[in-house]
């Protein structure tokens, strides 16, 4: 495992941070490789779309933030699938209906924990609670998907005492630093009193920009050259 520490100043860090914000595929669980990719090829495979995520590709495509955003940019950088709609509105509504989907099928797996907690997770955020630090999850996938993993793997106790900034909540998801800007004013905190813990470039890039320090934890499907390409020292 590779963590660093980035941050988007200089000056030293507190003793304790007043929030520390998770990511939440491939930091709490590491769900990208045999979940979220898994759920996306049943629901092609459902829908006879034609269309299979190998491990290589679905590493690619990571680097575009949010389920629907990754298929309307694949489908529109290779070919839209022959049963799919010819109209930019009626493709929108299709897209969104795919994901709704593959959110079910993912969140099947979590109800049934397939998909374990990351070692040291639990351990985590019950020391940051226990020490008066805020605790929330921000995360480009689906809102629903996201309370699932919250609720099913770290248990309706903490899960009470956890935010949760998902899906569409925010107009322009990660690398933008909406989704972070949007949890500092939220939880009452200053963006530089925030400690993010993130897998990808694209959530360094966002933690970054918004000002935030950023510890980076690599998970399977994000590439030591591509955590150095988002500024991480290692």
């Amino acid at each position: 495992m590779v963590v660093c520490l980035a941050s988007s100043s200089s000056a030293a860090p507190s003793t304790l941070p007043a929030a520390l914000l998770f990511d939440c595929d491939g930091v709490l669980v590491d769900t990208e490789k045999d979940g979220h990719r898994v759920s996306f090829n049943d629901t092609f495979a459902e829908k006879e779309l034609g269309v299979t995520w190998d491990v290589d590709l679905y590493g690619e495509l990571l680097k575009i933030g949010g389920g629907k955003e990754r298929m309307t940019a694949y489908f529109n950088k290779t070919s839209w699938p022959d049963n799919a709609p010819k109209t930019e509105g009626e493709r929108k509504d299709f897209i969104a209906s795919l994901h709704k989907r593959k959110t079910e099928l993912f969140m099947a797996l979590i109800e049934k924990k397939q998909l374990p907690l990351r070692p040291g997770v639990a351990r985590l955020i019950d020391e940051a609670l226990a020490k008066g630090v805020k605790v929330a999850v921000c995360s480009t996938s689906n809102e629903k998907a996201v309370s699932a993993v919250v609720s099913f793997l770290l248990g309706p106790e903490r899960a009470n005492k956890i935010d949760i900034f998902a899906g569409d909540v925010v107009p322009r998801k990660k690398p933008d630093p909406a989704i972070y800007l949007l949890a500092a004013s939220t939880l009452g905190v200053e963006p530089s009193s925030c400690v993010v813990v993130e897998d990808s470039a694209i959530g360094l890039t966002a933690a970054k920009a918004a000002g935030m320090k950023c510890i980076v934890t690599k998970s399977s499907l994000h590439s030591r050259r591509g955590l150095l390409n988002g500024g991480c020292s290692i």
